[in-house]
């Protein structure tokens, strides 16, 4: 189904959020988790996927996947290293104290 939707709209590669931004830790009701994330799709098929930092939410950080058909692991590589350099995104993020209220 990947390769399909690439190749009938010649594109080189499937760009999405990684995954719902991160959550802070909860100390009453525990972590939540906000839903599937777009890497599924490419481990389920089999194919060359990798993230890169896109920014932050609430001080958390936030990835952006570049998922591609298989053997195309080299042009994948080169987008999101493009990405990467030219967006500056990657931070570390900060350590905030318990919020318990």
């Amino acid at each position: 189904m990947l390769d399909k939707v690439l190749t009938d709209n010649r594109l080189d590669a499937l760009v999405a959020i990684t995954n719902s931004p991160a959550t802070a830790i909860d100390l009453i009701n525990g972590d939540s988790w906000k839903g599937p994330g777009f890497s599924s799709p490419a481990a389920m098929a089999g194919y060359p996927h990798i993230t890169v930092p896109m920014g932050q939410a609430h001080g958390l950080p936030v990835g952006l996947s570049f998922v591609g058909t298989a053997w195309q692991e080299g042009p994948l590589l080169g987008l999101a290293y493009v990405y990467e350099q030219a967006t500056k995104k990657r931070a570390a993020p900060a350590f905030r104290a318990p919020f318990v209220g």
